[in-house]
């Protein structure tokens, strides 16, 4: 657990919403509160499509005042469960925190044809940044809710050594240079005085300008000789400051940082282990491996005397963490204090797959110590076994449409709720043969997109969904394909662009399922309906099935040539609970009717959407804004005017242009002609580093350029 003092005083989260708990939720939200108060470790929501869960959690979290992580089990529901939650609770600290690779391939060795696999990764510093982000929004407050993959189960930094590397600047405060220049290197952070960027810091003069690892500002530090003079927050590429303060922190760029002192003990463990190892090979006559195993290590032990820093430090981690053999890893749940709570979104699917993590990597990290690649320790470097997992959990909310035996069984109460306060029925359900099931498609597609809603096609191989993708743009139809294959920040514009009309239809495999909300899709096509397996499982249908329930002309087919029992099972189970909701509507007098709802990106850190700032920020004008607020609406519309300007709608930029200049003047005081000078460089700057083409799409040059 965190070496934070505990703190177990309410958490002051404020719910903000246009609506008010109707139907079955608040029944749900006063059980599962009560279940929290008095200590329930597990709990169930089972709550249909479209039911509300999101808000239903909303309210928990808001009610129980605890910190709260949100577990999703791919990045795409993450985003949007972050989205979502940040439109709930716009003044709490809403974080995202999921793999930072675009690009992963793991180091690895195959004896079989002797062929060693060097790690080769492509890490996207925006999502780099967000993971900072989280942890340092845990280290400065109580009201955090971090939506997050599975990526939290996997090492991290121990959260006392991270603690510890905090530097904290106070105005008057005697601090030298050099000691301050000295912290920030134990801080991973790089020197760089020709141009600051994110995890770097400059020093001219007196001056210390330092730009941290999770935030869009830069910090100066302006000494007088010993002593702290002036602390400002600035903008990096202009060099406006945007506020003064008394005192800051500035927090470790990595999350892995190790003393000098500790990294000396660390090194000795290392050529320790060495040498038990090496002896170990050559007993067992593995010369080869033995030779290959002591130039790598001795390579890495002197990288690290020298710089601090390795190629593959991470599998060092044990040493540098001074941790016992076996022991369980830090990770991002040991950041959370003691009274956090826990919501496994989708639980049916999350669960299985954090069971799923450890034993792939230790496999592949077993034959790599076998044969001479890396050391014993290096199996320390994992992610957590389901036991341990399950050890962190203080209090748990499973929460799915289906959940699995597991949860029903661990839970002290599972909380229906079966009815959607919009009165929406589940679809209705057909299945037709695969004989020109691609013609049958086309013609249900066009008839779709004639009455301007949306469709999701799911198959059961990406390149079965690249091929019909490519064939339904040839026939005129806008379409894109969505896999694993598909950047993270990707898979979400995508289906941002699906609910803002830019595609009509979106092929894809089972990211499509679990907890997409679409309320503009209402026909759902299953290819292959009839293979058994686990795309095809009962659970896996009735979730893909949901993905047409949010819309009043919920549609779904299903082609196959038969019916398989998990077809049946899933077919009974909505027509169940449509009769349900049906005798709701007629018991209530409620009439169905569509969602309508606003278009969100993942957080207020990523892009903004040009649909949800098209008020160029007059949304609640007349009210008070403290400076940081208008600081980030001051961003944000500078990222929606260069969107913009790339796409030749010039007049709604010129507004928005309007509009920054208004606020950059409530903001720092300054003149009028130069605040619309600073404004029309940043507009002429954006013209080229961002934007849409006209057709209103994303210029896509990756592999998937169509």
């Amino acid at each position: 657990m965190p070496l934070l003092a505990p703190n177990r005083e309410r958490a002051p989260f404020k719910l903000t919403a246009d609506f008010v708990p109707t139907g079955d939720q608040p029944e749900a939200i006063e059980k599962l509160v009560e279940g929290v108060e008095r200590g329930d470790r597990y709990q169930t929501l089972l709550g249909v499509t479209g039911s509300g869960k999101t808000f239903t959690m909303a309210n928990v979290i808001a009610q129980t005042g605890r910190p709260t992580l949100v577990l999703a089990h791919n990045k795409t529901l993450a985003a949007q469960l972050c989205s979502e939650l940040k439109e709930f609770f716009p003044e709490n600290a809403v974080e995202y925190f999921v793999s930072y690779y675009d690009y992963y391939q793991p180091e690895a060795y195959i004896p079989r044809t002797d062929t060693y696999i060097a790690k080769d990764a492509d890490i996207n510093e925006e999502i780099d940044k967000l993971r900072h982000a989280a942890t340092r929004s845990l280290f400065t407050r109580r009201d955090v809710i971090i939506v997050a993959s599975v990526s939290c189960i996997y090492g991290l930094g121990a959260p006392g050594d991270y603690q510890e590397f905090i530097l904290s600047f106070k105005r008057g405060q005697p601090f030298k240079r050099t000691d301050a220049i000295r912290k920030m290197v134990e801080m991973q952070y790089e020197r760089n005085d020709m141009n600051v960027v994110r995890g770097k810091f400059r020093l001219r003069g007196d001056s210390l300008t330092i730009l941290p690892s999770y935030d869009e500002l830069a910090v100066r530090v302006d000494f007088f000789g010993d002593e702290v003079e002036r602390i400002v927050e600035l903008d990096p590429l202009t060099g406006e400051i945007m506020a003064e303060h008394d005192e800051i922190e500035i927090f470790p760029a990595k999350h892995f940082v190790t003393s000098r002192d500790r990294l000396g003990g660390a090194l000795e463990g290392i050529e320790a282990e060495l040498q038990d190892q090496l002896r170990f090979l050559k007993e067992q006559g593995k010369i080869l491996e033995a030779a290959r195993l002591e130039e790598r290590t001795h390579y890495d032990i002197e990288s690290l005397r020298e710089t601090g820093y390795c190629a593959g430090v991470e599998n060092y981690s044990r040493h540098l963490q001074a941790r016992e053999p076996g022991s369980t890893p830090w990770c991002l749940l040991d950041y959370f204090p003691d009274d956090w709570l826990i919501v496994v979104d989708e639980s049916h699917m999350t669960l299985p797959q954090v069971q799923g993590q450890f034993f792939g990597d230790r496999k592949r990290k077993d034959t790599l110590v076998d044969f001479g690649f890396r050391l014993p320790s290096a199996v320390d470097n994992r992610p957590l076994t389901f036991e341990e997992f399950d050890q962190h959990i203080n209090q748990c909310v499973f929460v799915s449409a289906t959940p699995a035996d597991y949860e029903i069984q661990r839970s002290t109460q599972v909380v229906e709720q079966v009815i959607r306060p919009t009165g929406l029925l589940d679809p209705q359900i057909e299945v037709r043969p695969t004989k020109n099931q691609i013609d049958d498609l086309m013609d249900e597609v066009k008839l779709t997109v004639d009455k301007g809603q949306r469709t999701l096609v799911t198959t059961l191989t990406k390149k079965m969904a690249e091929d019909l993708a490519d064939y339904l743009v040839e026939m005129g139809v806008k379409t894109h394909y969505l896999h694993a294959e598909v950047e993270t920040l990707d898979r979400v514009e995508i289906l941002r662009d699906l609910r803002l009309g830019v595609y009509d239809v979106v092929v894809g495999i089972n990211l499509l399922r679990e907890g997409l909300d679409l309320p503009e899709v209402s026909l759902v096509l299953i290819l292959d309906a009839d293979k058994e397996g686990y795309l095809r499982s009962n659970r896996s249908l009735i979730q893909t099935i949901g993905r047409a329930a949010r819309h009043i002309d919920g549609h779904v087919i299903m082609y196959a040539d038969r019916v398989t029992q998990s077809m049946q099972n899933a077919i009974d189970e909505t027509y169940r609970r449509r009769r349900i909701q049906e005798d709701w509507n007629v018991a209530h007098g409620l009439e169905p009717k569509g969602i309508i709802k606003s278009i969100r990106d993942i957080t207020d850190h990523v892009r903004m959407m040009a649909e949800e700032k098209e008020e160029y920020g007059a949304k609640d004008a007349a009210a008070p804004k403290s400076p940081d607020q208008l600081l980030r609406m001051v961003k944000e519309l500078e990222t929606v005017m260069k969107t913009a300007a790339k796409a030749l709608e010039f007049e709604k930029a010129a507004a928005i242009r309007d509009q920054i200049v208004e606020l950059r003047r409530e903001l720092a005081g300054t003149d009028e002609d130069e605040l619309r000078a600073l404004a029309e460089v940043a507009g002429q700057r954006g013209s080229v580093r961002y934007g849409r083409s006209q057709a209103g799409g994303r210029d896509r040059s990756r592999r998937f350029r169509r």
